[in-house]
């Protein structure tokens, strides 16, 4: 049998390179942090805005090379399961409204990151600016005035939309009208909130007068601009029920619609944010998932405007992954160093 060396040789070159490209390509898989490992990843039971910011973590996770499994559950069962080893982290999680409950399992998980809102959100109590603008309104202690609260009834008394019944934010509501001595002028309506506000906003294109409490960001302050449309009513002091930890003074600078231009505006509480709180061991085990969200936020008009697409589309899966395929195309090289950054972490 006669050899041909130069066939031999070209078959021993390709062969090495061949070799080389698939030692290169596992070596490259093998250096991604999540290689072999999967995330169990939670999000609320709550449909917002918060969704888009999951698939856009997920696909963060993934160009990490995680695998992620996601489950929606309610946040009270999510820090029982975060607590237990169940699930590994959830980044929709509402401070300081949650804190209490946060505490009762902090020994075995942590909250990771300093929010997923640029500068926080805020939360507050607002009227239609028409109806503002004709009365001074301009604060809401004007509303222990029943010729004031009048215009806002159909009874002599101001109803106010408030919060779903069983949300925090409802009993922060309640207990505020306590303390500010506007009982006796102020209806609190607890109904379906989402039904009551669309309802709302017909009003305010109709000119009627309206008063709800709201938060930023969120669907309403697209539909009902605050300084256009609507504007935020300070409140007269800082308070809040045992159960709603204090996390610093309700002024808030640089409020948009504050009503008297007031700045800083005093708001029902201080800023919240949506926080990320994951399993104790988990995040120590997973240096790079911890860089990812530490590095992860969002400017509170994007909050919004994503509020505003899901509520008007109806929130599927399909509309959510869309918006989240779209900011991180336009958003790519932000994205790509999210990733990077994740990549390097120890």
């Amino acid at each position: 049998m006669k050899f041909n060396m130069k066939t031999l040789a070209r078959t021993t070159v390709t062969l090495v390179v061949a070799g080389a490209a698939a030692f290169s390509a596992a070596a490259f898989a093998a250096e991604l942090p999540g290689s072999g490992k999967t995330v169990r990843y939670a999000q609320s039971d709550s449909l917002g805005a918060n969704y888009v910011v999951a698939q856009i973590s997920i696909a963060a996770l993934k160009e990490l090379g995680y695998d992620v499994k996601l489950t929606t559950v309610s946040t009270t069962l999510f820090f029982q399961a975060a607590a237990q080893g169940d699930l590994d982290i959830a980044t929709d999680v509402n401070f300081p409204q949650r804190e209490p409950g946060f505490k009762k399992v902090e020994e075995q998980a942590t909250i990771v990151g300093e929010g997923l809102i640029d500068g926080g959100g805020i939360n507050g109590y607002l009227i239609d600016k028409k109806t503002a603008d004709a009365n001074n309104i301009t604060t809401l202690e004007q509303m222990k005035n029943p010729k004031i609260a009048a215009l806002f009834g159909a009874d002599g008394k101001a109803d106010l939309i408030n919060c779903d019944p069983g949300w925090s934010c409802g009993d922060v509501v309640d207990f505020q009208l306590e303390k500010f001595g506007l009982k006796d002028t102020v209806n609190s309506i607890r109904g379906k909130y989402e039904a009551l506000m669309v309802e709302a906003v017909a009003r305010v294109r109709r000119g009627e007068s309206i008063f709800f409490y709201a938060w930023s960001p969120s669907w309403m302050n697209k539909a009902l601009v605050p300084g256009k449309d609507v504007v935020w009513l300070p409140t007269p002091f800082d308070a809040l029920p045992e159960t709603v930890p204090n996390k610093g003074s309700a002024l808030v600078p640089g409020v948009s619609g504050c009503a008297g231009s007031a700045d800083p505006c005093r708001m029902a509480m201080a800023a919240w944010n949506w926080n990320s709180v994951a399993n104790r061991e988990f995040i120590a085990g997973n240096p790079a998932v911890k860089k990812l969200v530490e590095q992860m936020s969002f400017p509170l008009a994007t909050w919004s405007a994503w509020e505003q697409t899901i509520s008007e589309s109806g929130g599927s899966d399909s509309h959510v992954r869309k918006l989240a395929e779209e900011w991180i195309k336009d958003n790519k090289d932000k994205f790509d160093s999210w990733v990077a950054g994740a990549k390097v972490a120890s």
